[in-house]
């Protein structure tokens, strides 16, 4: 693969840092980002052991200011972008007549803001790549929300409408824009919430990384715009 450098967000744990490893075969250069930099490192230390540098940086990016400073890092220290996986986000279940309007807020800030920051942030590099990506996260509760998923999926069906806008905007301009939506990924902390699941049915964060990465190369130049079910068994 051509390409070099990518941005990976939420890379401290979960599907961003199983994205981030299963990257690092192909990239040669990937730097990771997360809110909380605790654990940024045991996932930059995998990815030097797979084959790829890996520069470290703690942002909040649902803040412009943040995610501009992110690409302003990338570029001095690898002078190019080539592709950027949004993975930064968060969950909240909430009803509509129990809950608070706060937590439309919170995940409007988590999963759209910080998506539409880095993208905002990163195009101008993505351009000049001549084959830039953009790999979204949305979600299959998206497309139907059930009871307690309306914070949530609103914010994530915006994901999708951003994905689609973007990808029609650059679809001349040699830069590629996708989303996997994922069910139920198994996690710790999901298994840990359901107990009693079959996890054998959930999809793994190493499956997903696996299509974000396709998403991310130079063989998916023909897809833009495309909102991926990721489901697994679910």
């Amino acid at each position: 693969m051509e390409k070099s450098v990518a941005i990976i967000t939420g890379a401290s744990q979960g599907i961003g840092r199983s994205t981030a490893i299963r990257l690092a075969r192909d990239f040669s250069a990937l730097v990771l980002v997360a809110r909380d930099r605790a654990n940024l490192g045991s996932t930059a230390e995998a990815v030097k052991a797979a084959g790829a540098k890996a520069l470290v940086i703690d942002s909040d990016l649902s803040q412009p200011e943040a995610a501009k400073s992110v690409v302003d890092q990338t570029e001095a220290a690898f002078g190019r972008i080539d592709a950027l996986l949004n993975i930064a986000g968060g969950f909240q279940w909430d009803t509509f007549a129990e809950g608070k309007v706060d937590s439309w807020d919170r995940m409007h800030a988590m999963n759209v803001k910080t998506t539409l920051n880095a993208c905002k942030a990163a195009l101008p590099y993505l351009l000049d790549s001549g084959a830039g990506r953009i790999v979204n996260v949305g979600a299959q509760s998206a497309l139907h929300a059930s009871s307690g998923f309306g914070p949530y999926a609103a914010s994530k069906s915006a994901v999708h409408r951003l994905t689609e806008s973007l990808a029609d905007e650059l679809k001349l301009k040699g830069v590629t824009v996708n989303a996997v939506l994922p069910s139920i990924i198994d996690t710790p902390m999901n298994r840990r919430d359901m107990p009693k699941a079959d996890f054998s049915r959930w999809v793994a964060a190493a499956d997903l990384a696996a299509v974000m990465l396709f998403l991310a190369s130079d063989e998916a130049k023909a897809v833009t715009g495309a909102l991926i079910p990721v489901s697994g068994r679910v």
